[in-house]
């Protein structure tokens, strides 16, 4: 189940919200787009990158007209990747890029921090879920420790989703992925 937890920088909860107005709205707010699409067709789980892109065409083709997104790729992480868990730790600090980051969640989930406006954005997303962070907005990434998902990217280039870490430490203290609430939300 998609939430949505606020947070003051300290890490105390302020609200949270698991229906997708109350998710939406408290996103928008800070310019976050948070979206829910469905898929034209079926799809199984070994359904290939084109098959993916094409059952959320429709979807895709509108965010790439209304931001200049140029390309569309699919992400799979699974618990045995070999770089499964390099990859979460790389992306666990807090870090901006010069273009938007763009999640559609096929199938699995993610954990997005987003750190706006003096609070922190903690967006758990889940099967069927976008979310675009805007470029420059400081953010971080969780996977969680058994990482199962299957996501759409839309890039303007592909330079533009370089991270660059701010340096502070902040993500230590909120929850991670594997967190007990989590875990009962999932």
């Amino acid at each position: 189940m998609s939430e949505l937890r606020v947070y003051q920088e300290s890490g105390q909860l302020i609200s949270a919200h698991t229906d997708f107005d109350g998710i939406h709205n408290q996103l928008a707010a800070i310019g976050v787009d948070f979206q829910r699409w469905e898929a034209s067709r079926v799809l199984d789980a070994q359904a290939t990158q084109d098959e993916v892109i094409e059952a959320y065409r429709g979807s895709v083709n509108k965010l790439m007209d209304d931001y200049g997104f140029q390309s569309v790729d699919v992400i799979s992480m699974y618990p045995e990747h070999p770089q499964a868990q390099a990859l979460r730790g790389k992306f666990l600090s807090e870090h901006t890029h010069d273009e938007f980051e763009v999640r559609f969640f096929v199938e699995g989930e993610g954990l997005f921090y987003i750190h706006a406006d003096g609070k922190v954005y903690g967006a758990l997303c889940t099967r069927g879920d976008l979310i675009s962070v805007p470029a420059g907005y400081t953010h971080w990434f969780d996977m969680g420790p058994a990482p199962r998902f299957k996501s759409i990217r839309l890039f303007i280039t592909p330079d533009g989703w370089v991270a660059k870490f701010t340096g502070d430490p902040i993500a230590d203290r909120f929850p991670r992925l594997e967190a007990p609430h989590y875990r009962q939300a999932a």
